[in-house]
């Protein structure tokens, strides 16, 4: 426990620079705390103590503004960067080193009681606002944009944006910490390429009037 408590810090003085030093960590950053108390209340939820553990995660939800039901699994160097409005479903898993922005949801769209929600693999970015929901994994790598909807299998190295969530890239270009200045636009190509076609076309046409006319005149 101390161990993952020391690497929870060593992460969020790494990530981000903001952090002045440890101490400002461990006394004001609701993510870091929501992490730890976590912790507790989901090894309570192991040994079935789970009103106890509830009651745990509803205060810590109260007191950072984000709400993991203690039944989630967390992985090693989680960093919930600001962190309100964050919501991690009962059945959630989450790897190692991932990277968590405020607004972002793990959530399910079945009521039975087994698997509802997504599993995130390691060394994962999830934008600001991010919404997955269902009972799938997002693969090792993958940066989700900010404000996606995802609702499908997403492979490992993937960039995703939009609503519903569209992979723009599998492996070949991983966005460093989501920065969205190097995302492309595929609707804004979408538009450049039709562009492109109507001018084309456009030519085409004068074209075939300069040849009618021409053929008419003789």
């Amino acid at each position: 426990m101390f161990n993952k408590f020391r690497e929870d810090l060593d992460t969020i003085k790494k990530k981000d620079p903001a952090a002045r030093s440890k101490l400002e960590i461990v006394l004001f950053y609701p993510g870091f705390h929501a992490v730890v108390v976590h912790r507790l209340s989901h090894f309570l939820w192991c040994k079935r103590w789970y009103l106890l553990a509830r009651f745990i995660s509803q205060f810590s939800r109260f007191i950072t503004g984000i709400e993991i039901h203690p039944g989630a699994k967390l992985g090693r160097r989680i960093f919930i960067d600001h962190g309100m409005g964050v919501v991690v479903g009962e059945t959630a898993e989450i790897g190692d080193d991932v990277l968590i922005y405020h607004g972002v949801t793990l959530g399910g769209t079945r009521l039975d009681k087994g698997k509802r929600h997504p599993t995130i693999g390691n060394n994962v970015v999830l934008g600001t606002g991010a919404k997955i929901l269902g009972p799938f994994r997002v693969g090792d790598r993958s940066r989700i944009g900010a404000n996606s909807v995802v609702i499908s299998e997403v492979p490992d190295g993937s960039t995703v944006i939009g609503v519903p969530g569209h992979i723009l890239s599998v492996g070949e270009h991983v966005v460093d910490d989501l920065n969205h200045s190097d995302i492309p636009d595929p609707i804004a190509s979408a538009i450049e390429c039709i562009t492109d076609k109507v001018i084309d076309i456009e030519k085409e046409v004068r074209r075939l009037r300069k040849e009618i006319d021409s053929n008419s005149k003789n």
